[in-house]
């Protein structure tokens, strides 16, 4: 299949159209969170509320308290069994939603697959902690785990990542690091689905009402809950598609041509390549935004690629 097919409608099988389908109707169950408030629909998510599959918690998993920017900052550890390195996650949710303990299963997996030892931060979520609590917390987990954590936890910093609002935050992080501390600790960074340009893109801004996962008036009220106006959403601080991107790790970008976010991806991956970076595209036809949580042969595909990037970005 050549990358142009990628995009027709051709390439969409039909099990992606089924979990689609599934997700749409499972949606539409779904209140919005700026109706209910975004606790009420945290707890939601947190008791394994639909579209997204059961939560189901790590027993390996532990967590780690350091000093935070604005007090004492958590750090959720799934250890790999005979540890390499670090991996510092980012969770995804908006800014707004998700949290540290919502993708355990696929965290563990990542751990057995490539040696690292997987760091969630529980970042100050909006709109009770809007820019930049958030972009703060991250980076400063990054530096803590960049200078102690191979003390602390007995490897090195080697990896980042994160999925939609937890990419962004993660090349936000990247790019924080090599300007604000002079450290470039990171090997690699495995940046799923995620949102570089808070104006949105012609696909956000184009995607309609369709239940999707994420739609329009999602981006839109997501973005208005972290990046309330007066501020400037294309300073690079806030719009990494705007940032000097030069002098970064490796980065794989990955995303479905069914996700509102499609063009943050590919215009991001396209500027980190231009400024000289090591860039990988992975695109699933017809994936939803987050199509990675839910089983079909997209996911298991896309999840393939990104263990086997980690484990080899970051060998000795």
């Amino acid at each position: 299949m050549t990358d142009d097919d990628l995009f027709s409608d051709a390439a969409i099988s039909d099990e992606t159209r089924m979990v689609n389908a599934a997700i749409v109707a499972a949606a539409s169950q779904l209140p919005d969170w700026w109706d209910v408030g975004a606790p009420a629909f945290r707890a939601l998510r947190a008791a394994g509320g639909a579209p997204f599959p059961p939560l189901v918690r790590s027993a390996r998993a532990r967590t780690l308290t350091i000093p935070g920017p604005d007090g004492p900052l958590a750090l959720r550890i799934i250890p790999a069994e005979r540890p390499h390195g670090l991996f510092l996650h980012v969770h995804g949710g908006g800014w707004v939603l998700g949290a540290v303990d919502q993708q355990d299963p696929l965290l563990e997996r990542l751990a057995d697959a490539t040696g690292l030892t997987v760091v969630s931060v529980d970042y100050r979520l909006a709109p009770e902690h809007p820019f930049p609590a958030g972009p703060d917390d991250c980076e400063a987990a990054a530096v803590w785990l960049a200078t102690e954590g191979e003390q602390a936890l007995g490897a090195p910093l080697k990896a980042i990542g994160g999925e939609s609002a937890g990419a962004h935050l993660a090349a936000l992080t990247v790019i924080r690091l090599r300007d604000r501390h002079g450290l470039t600790p990171f090997r690699c960074a495995n940046l799923g689905f995620g949102c570089y340009d808070l104006r949105l893109t012609p696909s956000a801004r184009a995607f309609g009402d369709e239940r999707l996962v994420l739609r329009t008036r999602d981006m839109a009220a997501f973005i208005d809950a972290f990046a309330p106006e007066p501020l400037d959403r294309a300073a690079p601080d806030l719009s990494p598609l705007f940032a000097d991107l030069s002098g970064l790790c490796p980065a794989l970008f990955t995303v479905g041509t069914r996700d509102a976010l499609l063009d943050d991806t590919l215009f991001m991956h396209a500027r980190w390549r231009a400024a000289g970076n090591r860039a990988e595209l992975s695109i699933a036809p017809g994936g939803a935004h987050g199509f990675v949580a839910f089983p079909c042969g997209i996911a298991a595909s896309a999840l393939e690629r990104m263990f086997a990037f980690l484990a080899e970005t970051v060998k000795d």
